[in-house]
């Protein structure tokens, strides 16, 4: 039972990870972390259509690193778990350690 809430736990870790896999959307939370913006303005952000942002959207909603609000025809995202800004820094730390 144990091992099982071990994976269970682990396979949702993994899906964070996931949906910070992509430069695209690191630059977007970069972004969000600085207070919400709407699709349109992360679309011009990352040069991308605003479908394509849309999804990348989605996938870091899914995994509860951000939120929605729609206002009228305009959606608007916020970052719910600021503190994945901290393990942007971990990673910038790694990457300073890791040149040689």
């Amino acid at each position: 039972m144990a091992n099982q809430l071990s994976v269970a736990r682990f396979k949702a870790q993994a899906q964070v990870f996931k949906a910070l896999a992509h430069p695209g959307r690191l630059l977007m939370l970069d972004e969000l972390s600085r207070g919400e913006r709407c699709v349109c303005d992360l679309a011009a952000l990352v040069g991308s259509e605003m479908p394509t942002v849309s999804r990348h959207l989605s996938v870091l909603r899914n995994a509860g690193i951000v939120d929605d609000d729609k206002r009228g025809a305009q959606v608007f995202y916020r970052l719910v778990t600021p503190c994945v800004m901290d393990f942007f820094r971990c990673v910038s730390s790694v990457r300073r350690k890791a040149r040689p």
